[in-house]
């Protein structure tokens, strides 16, 4: 579905990203792990337009997608749930679904806001407050339900489990499941190594900007490597 070949990416004279290439299976959750700095979050961004790539190519469904403006890749089937939720303040949690659907054409709306209360019951009751007064999960649950409010066919989630209680953060990957369950591919980035690994079907592990690892998501939890640098083990 999502295929990265020799990607490398620059803040001016930084490269952030070294010649990475992955793959993401329809039907699968991929997970990328590493430190803070690896390039996690560049290669996200890069993905879905934000950041343009100095090398490298992104083909989405066979198609590529590196130099098209982000909101033809939101209408392509790509969404991304940012680090820190992002969530508009000021605008009610109904209004913020409905940024989600912005693009949406196909008039049935009813039925995914359905889905995203099913998901996430707590937006239910809060419709009409302001996106800014909810706790940490509950807006982390807000960006989720907003990002699946355009229909993606592939889920990017940068660090969802980011200054969560242990409670919120076992619901959330919970929900991840689901997601997948459902028919949408997840590509997930997590600090949260362990929570990641566990319910990915596959992972990578990048270093300064490279991948040094990868393997099914048990193999990397297996690995000594891996539980040395990232589990604690």
């Amino acid at each position: 579905m999502l295929k990265i070949e020799n990607l490398s990416v620059h803040y001016g004279m930084i490269q952030a990203v070294r010649d990475v290439s992955f793959e993401v299976n329809q039907g699968e959750i991929v997970s990328l792990i590493g430190a803070n700095g690896a390039g996690k979050t560049t290669i996200l961004r890069t993905i879905s337009g934000l950041i343009q790539p100095s090398k490298g190519t992104i083909q989405f469904e066979g198609k590529p997608i590196q130099k098209r403006a982000p909101r033809k890749i939101v209408a392509q089937g790509i969404s991304q749930v940012p680090e820190g939720r992002h969530v508009f303040s000021g605008l009610t949690v109904l209004e913020n679904l409905e940024m989600g659907a912005y693009l949406r054409k196909d008039g049935s709306l009813k039925e995914d806001y359905e889905h995203v209360y099913e998901k996430f019951p707590i937006l239910k009751e809060r419709l009409t407050q302001d996106a800014s007064t909810l706790s940490g999960g509950e807006q982390q649950m807000l960006a989720m339900g907003r990002a699946l409010m355009s229909k993606p066919r592939l889920l990017l989630l940068d660090e969802p489990s980011m200054g969560l209680a242990p409670i919120f953060i076992k619901e959330i990957f919970n929900i991840i499941q689901e997601i997948k369950e459902q028919g949408t591919t997840v590509l997930l980035i997590e600090q949260n190594a362990k929570m990641a690994l566990s319910i990915a079907d596959r992972g990578y592990v990048l270093e300064t900007g490279k991948v040094v690892l990868s393997g099914t998501g048990q193999e990397l939890l297996d690995s000594d490597e891996v539980k040395k640098a990232y589990l604690g083990g």
